[in-house]
């Protein structure tokens, strides 16, 4: 029996980086033995193991073979002749697939090491096509190690091509697609998870309504990337310099979907966006099944941004609405998190970047003055059933209003 670390441990030992988890592979064992030495079995697919005192993942060296469509099609084979070459051999990227042995040697049979210093991000062997998921994987590693210098080798993205023609991504599960998502969306630069799988063409599969923004014009004068599409990258990179929060780079991906789907007559205008926008949100979130936090901010940012950048030219009345509407004033962190998206909106235009942005601290300012108005006073003053309501909707609109006058001089 023999005991090997493999994978992004090595990988980001060798980058310089912090290692968070250990995997290993085990040679000349089998499932019996692993029994007899105490490690606790977890693998349905393929024998793998927990070590009875770290807790660590250990896996019996195996091989696989294609025997269906999607990724699930696949069987594998473990026993104590696999070597660690062949375990090596069926890994996704070179760069994951290097290994170290109990002396902590190196063990590099296909060129991750030398890909590590070239910034790329290249597929092991040919029978990388077989496995869909692998293209959310090279794409959210390109999320991950972009801000390195890494890109995708060209010939690893023309076999992901190759895969999204060959129908291969349709037969990903909703589940898988989402757990691929969530976890690019936590990384420096999910914009580069986007990127990738529109470079491949997967993501007019995967997310037809983001990537039906891709071409759409926007005003000049107010967009001068002019792509809606470029647009929405620039705001979830700017979403990502607000909040590691993954509900708010979602929700700042997802808040101009109904720029997608704007008659061609009245281009580049894009009147009404914003419902259809809501519209194609719940179908996405939907889809993929993602968790209620998404889809609620992802709604009030998608419906409600524009009323947030007109802040000063809006009615009082509206103002207070979008406080209602939003759940301000019970939810005051989500209405901070939609603010933030906002924000990340406004500056993902070029020469924007690093321009203030008023309207959220007046929303923020606004929100605190009327929470402030107190419901007893209106009680105490003799007010019964709905015309308590009615007073402090009257209170916090007078608030709003004058708020409004006095902050209008430092509109941008």
């Amino acid at each position: 029996m023999k005991i090997f670390l493999v994978g992004g441990a090595v990988r980001d030992r060798l980058l310089g980086l912090a290692v968070k988890d250990n995997d290993w592979v085990v040679t000349g064992a089998s499932p019996e033995k692993m029994l007899d030495a105490g490690f606790k079995p977890v693998g349905k697919d393929f024998p793998v193991f927990l070590h009875p005192k770290t807790g660590e993942e250990y896996a019996l060296a195996r091989t696989e073979r294609k025997s269906g469509k999607g990724y699930n099609g696949f069987h594998f084979h473990a026993d104590e002749n696999v070597t660690l070459e062949q375990d090596l051999q069926r890994r996704d990227l070179t760069i994951n697939a290097l290994a170290e042995d109990e002396k902590g040697e190196l063990i590099d049979t296909v060129g991750g090491e030398k890909d590590l210093k070239l910034r790329l991000l290249r597929h092991v062997s040919p029978a990388f096509s077989e496995d869909p998921v692998r293209i959310l994987r090279v794409a959210r590693f390109l999320a991950r190690f972009a801000c390195l210098g890494f890109r995708i080798a060209d010939e690893t993205l023309q076999m992901m091509k190759v895969m999204v023609e060959a129908g291969e991504v349709d037969a990903l599960v909703p589940e898988r697609v989402w757990q691929e998502t969530s976890r690019a969306l936590v990384e420096p630069n999910p914009e580069k998870f986007i990127e990738a799988l529109h470079d491949c063409g997967a993501l007019k599969i995967l997310f037809p309504e983001i990537e039906r923004l891709f071409g759409i014009p926007q005003p000049e004068q107010h967009h001068p990337e002019i792509d809606s599409g470029i647009h929405t990258l620039l705001v979830l990179q700017q979403a990502c310099l607000l909040s590691s929060e993954p509900e708010v780079r979602f929700a700042a991906l997802t808040h101009d979907l109904g720029k997608g789907t704007t008659d061609k007559e009245i281009l580049p205008h894009h009147y009404g966006h914003e419902e259809r926008g809501y519209h194609l949100v719940n179908v996405l979130c939907d889809r993929y099944k993602a968790p209620k936090a998404y889809k609620q901010l992802a709604q009030i940012s998608t419906r409600y941004h524009t009323h947030v950048h007109r802040a000063f030219e809006e009615k009082p009345k509206t103002l207070l609405k979008v406080l209602e509407l939003t759940d301000a004033f019970r939810r005051p962190e989500r209405f901070e998190q939609f603010l933030l998206v906002c924000t990340a909106d406004s500056r993902g235009r070029p020469t924007y970047e690093n321009n203030s942005y008023s309207q959220a601290d007046f929303f923020r300012l606004l929100l605190k003055k009327v929470s402030k108005i107190d419901v007893k006073e209106i009680v105490a003053a003799g007010f019964k059933g709905s015309a308590i309501a009615e007073q402090l909707h009257q209170k916090r609109l007078r608030v709003a209003k004058k708020y409004q006058l006095r902050c209008k001089p430092q509109s941008n």
